[in-house]
């Protein structure tokens, strides 16, 4: 079963901007079919329709698409793109799950952009780093991963540095008056803004993914 927030998951359904991008390209092709078919003398009116044809339309359609694009980037379906992210999104997707992905993708702020919500490096720079980061993520599928088995990558899938609280801190501040009144969160507080103590730690909120890491401690069993 999947959860409802995640039926409209596409690029038209998403933004209007992808509807108009659309638009866009349609009446600029409108306008160059209408040039080639009537062939109407270089006047005015015409050289001002074939510069909405030739350069504004398709400026702004491209444009408004590269807009669509990024942000497309972001989404939870983008991430499964890439068939080693699957057993992930699965369970992200899954409304009986009590994982912390899946009960931060039934969030509706950011409930279609959950993957990116949690692992984007936020700051002045963020999301241009994000993306680097992403281009990275990208270079090692097609390097390392393409080819492997989802039971062969699992193991294999690390992040590139360990999860930090701050990620958790855009949303969990730890000032609030329902975080602070928990003993464990009140009492680790000092350790937690260090980064001393993980809030994905055992004890704490665990492993985000805990399947990949039981995959990775079996294929580490196995081996001699």
């Amino acid at each position: 079963m999947e959860d409802s927030t995640f039926t409209n998951d596409t690029v038209l359904g998403q933004s209007p901007l992808a509807w108009l991008s659309v638009g866009l390209t349609i009446a600029a092709a409108l306008v160059i079919l209408w040039f080639l078919i009537r062939k109407p003398p270089m006047g005015f009116q015409v050289r001002f329709m074939l510069l909405f044809g030739l350069g504004v339309l398709p400026i702004a359609a491209a444009g408004t698409g590269n807009m669509v694009g990024f942000a497309h980037t972001q989404s939870v379906s983008f991430c499964n793109g890439c068939h080693v992210m699957e057993p992930y999104i699965a369970d992200v997707r899954n409304p009986d799950s009590m994982s912390l992905p899946a009960i931060h993708g039934r969030v509706d702020m950011f409930g279609r952009d959950a993957c990116y919500a949690c692992h984007a490096d936020y700051g002045m720079y963020g999301t241009i780093a994000t993306k680097f980061s992403g281009m990275r993520h990208l270079w090692h599928y097609y390097d390392d991963f393409r080819d492997l088995t989802i039971e062969e990558a699992l193991p294999k899938i690390e992040l590139y540095q360990p999860f930090s609280n701050a990620a958790c801190m855009r949303c969990h501040s730890t000032t609030g008056e329902i975080w602070q009144r928990l003993p464990d969160h009140s009492g680790s507080r000092d350790t937690l803004l260090s980064g001393e103590l993980s809030c994905m730690s055992g004890g704490c909120h665990g492993p985000a993914h805990e399947f990949s890491k039981e995959a990775k401690a079996r294929a580490e069993e196995a081996q001699p």
